[in-house]
């Protein structure tokens, strides 16, 4: 596989080498299949725009909403350094980009959603190939590191929290969006959960918000949205991709008070001194 180098807006000329990982790594190949979906489907764009308020190719809960509380943790004048934790294709970062103008940094492991990525975004930004655990960045680059629903692959949570909060500049935050009850398995409550005892085990002080209610109410939208586009999948030749959203909806079929019993979401801020 070939090489990649960082391209020159980086805080430094980085590089790593691009590579297939096994067939078993958590979901790799699902995730080679959505991004090649995501990149050529408009129904599937079509569906992001309706349930998500954006299209971001999301396979999960972060809508508009929650992307957007992640601005006010960018510092102004377009100079910041965001790093995305499984940045996917770069939409998220090219919105979060486009709105502050800062410098945008992501990796993913897989190799069709970077390669997408670096091809899409080629304007002040640096896409890897990696997973957790293994890649690294220089310590204190970044004013902002993000998180939404990737923490759960990491080999050792609690190892990779460390590793990430050395990244952070002084006065640079980590923001992450956690969800228990799929990958992982529900706990009692926030401060119960594998990624507070991470934090917690590295002495990183953190702020959260329990927003399970609105990862509800975003399932019944995003279970409304593929309904409606049915027949716009099915005509595309893309009916399994309908089925599969029809799958990760059935919990809107639920009453809350069933759900919340099953499922849990949360934000998590965390602050390094300055």
């Amino acid at each position: 596989m070939k090489e990649c180098i960082g391209n020159s807006s980086s805080p430094e000329e980085s590089q790593c080498e691009s590579k297939e990982f096994p067939s078993e790594t958590l979901f790799y190949r699902e995730y080679e299949e959505f991004y090649k979906m995501a990149a050529e489907s408009d129904v599937f764009g079509q569906f992001c725009r309706k349930a998500f308020g954006a299209d971001f190719s999301q396979d999960g809960f972060s809508d508009i909403g929650q992307v957007d509380r992640i601005l006010k943790y960018i510092p102004d004048g377009g100079q910041a350094h965001i790093l995305d934790i499984g940045c996917g294709n770069g939409k998220m970062l090219a919105y979060l980009q486009e709105r502050t103008g800062a410098f945008i940094h992501g990796f993913d492991y897989s190799n069709r959603a970077v390669t997408s990525a670096k091809k899409r975004y080629p304007q002040k930004s640096d896409f890897r190939q990696g997973v957790m655990g293994e890649i690294n960045y220089p310590e204190e680059t970044f004013d902002l590191i993000v998180s939404m629903d990737t923490m759960y692959f990491a080999a050792d949570m609690t190892a990779f929290t460390g590793q990430l909060w050395s990244w952070l500049k002084k006065g640079g935050t980590f923001f992450c969006a956690y969800q228990e009850g799929d990958v992982m398995p529900k706990t009692e409550n926030v401060h119960t959960t594998k990624l507070a005892e991470a934090l917690r085990a590295q002495g990183i002080a953190f702020e959260t918000k329990d927003i399970t209610k609105e990862c509800y109410e975003l399932l019944l939208r995003k279970r409304e949205a593929a309904v409606s586009l049915k027949d716009s999948f099915f005509e595309a030749g893309e009916g399994a991709w309908y089925q599969m959203l029809i799958g990760q909806t059935e919990y809107a079929e639920k009453p809350f008070e069933a759900f919340r019993g099953e499922m849990a979401r949360y934000l998590f801020v965390a602050k390094k001194a300055g």
